[in-house]
Parts: structure tokens; C-alpha cells; sequence
């Protein structure tokens, strides 16, 4: 009798396989290796009989057999090869793959072959890509990042998840802050890659884009300083400045959704409209200024163990200032403490508010307006240092796009309340 799951399971190996051999056979002409799509083919097609036969027909060691004999052919490419000069064993490792993958699929685990099958075609696809990339890492960029991860890896899960401090300012927990440093660390590594992967010049709007990941502070100053050498590029430099920015305002809404949804939805509405209102500007601009290029750097490396312990520390006095304010001052108090956070850095004030908050709509509504206070005040901070230290042109420009932003700010405040 014809078994239809047994033959797609066939079907799906000499599938895989031939995605392999035809990623190989673009290589021939490159390189020497023992197959092509062919040889590919058969390799994941007597990996399917192998797995088959092991498990309807209770002959495992043939499988066994046929992996060993495989091991041996690619044991002799690699010392033929080896010989002419060419010393990569890429090719022998994915024919080896390519039996596995095979087997899988006899196993009836054809999703695991599948996705092992894609993510190999990946790594053979954007082999200059990746080995670009790997040249612009550092070994101080790796040996901090694996310092970070064994540490957090090892430490977090140790640490008491429970409060410390004399009431009423007990809010002190080590396992929330280790908690919170990993989050902002795993954020701010995302534009840390992307500036490493993409290289530090790029066009303005991307450099935006990245600096607004990495630090809308760092392009701001960068920028600031710049355009006083270059004046007449000042309406370019802005561009780069508002894009940073509105990044920074879709960030913080992200970065609350990670802890708090509720939050998250409450502040999407008031940074929404600053967004929205970066973006309309930067579109304004863009028509004037696209083409220059720009640099952006990618900075300390956030997994680093320093970094990490600085911002724990900056979180924990923030979370320490936000609950005494709001327990000797009440809710202005707590505004006060978002504008005073808010100048320096966004991200410890966002995170304590998005801890801090309850489920109940005035927990949650004071913890906005909080963060929204802080968002207000770094982007003050920011555009004053852009109008101390730019250009008169850039002066004037950052004015009005930080007038545009506050009115922004207000317009999303009166809509969430009306909403409310």
C-alpha cells in the first residue's frame, strides 16, 4: 500500500538536500569539493533510508554505517584538498549536515531538518557578510560580552528577589535591578551590532536611526559640535539630530512594553504624537538634506561589566529618589523626580516608573506622565545643547523643531486624558 507520509517525508529530504548541493554548486568554480546538487541529494536521501530502515526495520546500524562510510569520503576530500592548498572544510561539513538533515526527515522530525536546512543556507549565503563582520569585531568586544553573559547567567538567578531598605523605602531588589540592567543592556546592544555590522559612515538619516539605538545625546553633541565647522550643512546635521530623537521616544515605549503592556499603551499615545511629529519634521528636512554622510560610533560595548554596574547603581537611586518623592510628596513629587532623572538619562527613570506601577488606571496614568515629564525634559536638556554649541543655523532650526515637539507632547497628553 502507498504510504503518502512516508514518501513527503523522502520528498522533503531530497528537498533539503538539493537546496544545499545548489548552494555548493555555485562554488564549484571556486573551490574543490567532492559533490554538488547531486551529490547533495543522495547524501540527505540516504540519510531518510538510513532513519527508515532504523526505525521501521529495527536495522539501526546501517544508518550507523552509512554515516561512518560518508565520514570517511569526507575525511579523504578534506586531505585532497588539504593538499592542493586548500585548507576549508566547509563543503565535507555540510554534506555531513546534509545526511543528518536527511535523517531527520525519516525520523519524522522534517520541521527541525528544515530549519536546520535554513539556517545553514544562511551561513554558506553571507559567508563575505559575515566575514566583514567578523573583522570589525574586537577581542575586547567579545571577552566583554562573554564576561557580561556568564555573569548574569550565573548571578541573576542567585540573587534574592525580595526588598530591602527601611520602610517606607524598601524597593531596594537585586533581582529586579540585575533584571533591569540585562534589559537595557540587551537594548542598547541591538544598535551597539547594528553600528559594527553596517561600519561607522553612513548617511545621515541612518546615522539617526543608529544614534537614536546607541545614544540620541551622543549624536546631538557630535552634531552640535560639527556644524559649527560645517554651517552650511547645519539643516543636515538637524535631520540626523530629530531622527535620534523620535527614535528615542518609540524606544522608551518598547522598552516599557517589555515590563509593563499596560504602561506601555497609556505612554504610546503622548510619545506616539512626539514621534509622529519627529517623523513629519525629519521628512521636512529630508528634502532639503538626504545626501551627506555622517558618523556614528558604536561606543562602549553595553555588555560590558563596568557599564552594566554603573547603570544598576543610577536604577537603584532613581528607584530609591522616585518612592521617596512620591511618599513625602505625592504625585508632584514624583513629576519633579521624572524631570530631575529625566535630563541625565530616560532609561533608569522609565524602567523604575514601569517596576513601580500597579494595575490600577492612577498607578498607571502618574507613571506616564512621569515618564513623559523625563522624555520632556532630556529632549530640553538636548536641544539646549544644541542651540549653546551649534551653529546659528542649526540654533534656530532645533528651536523650532523642539517647539513642535513640546506642542506634540501636549497634544498626545490632552488626547490620553480624553481617552482616559
Amino acid at each position: 500500500m502507498f504510504d503518502l507520509d512516508l514518501a513527503l517525508r523522502f520528498a522533503a529530504a531530497l528537498g533539503l538536500g538539493l537546496l544545499l548541493g545548489i548552494e555548493r554548486e555555485r562554488k564549484r568554480d571556486a573551490e574543490l569539493f567532492f559533490g554538488g546538487v547531486r551529490t547533495f541529494a543522495l547524501i540527505a536521501l540516504l540519510g531518510a533510508v538510513g532513519a527508515f530502515m532504523e526505525r521501521e526495520l529495527n536495522q539501526g546500524w546501517l544508518i550507523i554505517a552509512a554515516f561512518v562510510a560518508l565520514s570517511a569520503l569526507v575525511i579523504v576530500s578534506y586531505a585532497t584538498t588539504a593538499a592542493r592548498g586548500e585548507l576549508g572544510i566547509t563543503t565535507e561539513i555540510s554534506a555531513m549536515l546534509a545526511f543528518i538533515v536527511g535523517a531527520l526527515c525519516g525520523w519524522q522530525h522534517v520541521g527541525v531538518a528544515s530549519v536546520a536546512t535554513v539556517v545553514c543556507l544562511l551561513l554558506l549565503t553571507f559567508k563575505d557578510f559575515l566575514h566583514r563582520l567578523a573583522r570589525r569585531v574586537e577581542l575586547a568586544d567579545i571577552e566583554a560580552t562573554l564576561t557580561f553573559a556568564v555573569i548574569s547567567v550565573i548571578i541573576l538567578p542567585l540573587l534574592p528577589n525580595q526588598n530591602f531598605g527601611p520602610p517606607p523605602l524598601d524597593v531596594i531588589n537585586p533581582y529586579k535591578i540585575w533584571l533591569m540592567v540585562v534589559l537595557i543592556a540587551g537594548l542598547n546592544f541591538l544598535g551597539y551590532v547594528l553600528v559594527k555590522v553596517l561600519g561607522n559612515e553612513h548617511g545621515l538619516a541612518l546615522t539617526g536611526i543608529l544614534g537614536g539605538l546607541v545614544s540620541s545625546t551622543a549624536v546631538t553633541l557630535s552634531f552640535s559640535q560639527r556644524s559649527r565647522r560645517e554651517p552650511a550643512m547645519s539643516s543636515a546635521f538637524v535631520l540626523a539630530i530629530v531622527i535620534a530623537w523620535t527614535i528615542m521616544f518609540l524606544r522608551v515605549v518598547v522598552m516599557v512594553g517589555i515590563i509593563n503592556r499596560a504602561l506601555a499603551a497609556s505612554l504610546a499615545v503622548a510619545l506616539g504624537c512626539m514621534a509622529v511629529a519627529g517623523l513629519l519634521v525629519s521628512l521636512l528636512l529630508w528634502r532639503r538634506r538626504a545626501h551627506e554622510t555622517g558618523v556614528v560610533t558604536a561606543g562602549a560595548n553595553p555588555f560590558e561589566l563596568g557599564e552594566a554596574i554603573k547603570f544598576g547603581l543610577l536604577f537603584g537611586i532613581v528607584t530609591i529618589v522616585a518612592k521617596a518623592a512620591e511618599t513625602y510628596l505625592g504625585a508632584t513629587g514624583l513629576y519633579l523626580a521624572g524631570a530631575v532623572a529625566g535630563a541625565t538619562d530616560v532609561d533608569a527613570i522609565a524602567l523604575s516608573m514601569a517596576n513601580r506601577a500597579t494595575t490600577t488606571l492612577e498607578s498607571t496614568k502618574i507613571a506616564a506622565y512621569t515618564i513623559v515629564i523625563a522624555v520632556i525634559s532630556n529632549t530640553l536638556v538636548k536641544a539646549g545643547m544644541a542651540a549653546f554649541m551649534g551653529a546659528p543655523a542649526m540654533r534656530r532650526t532645533i528651536v523650532l523643531v523642539t517647539l513642535v515637539l513640546l506642542v506634540a507632547a501636549a497634544v498626545g497628553v490632552w488626547i490620553a486624558q480624553s481617552i482616559c
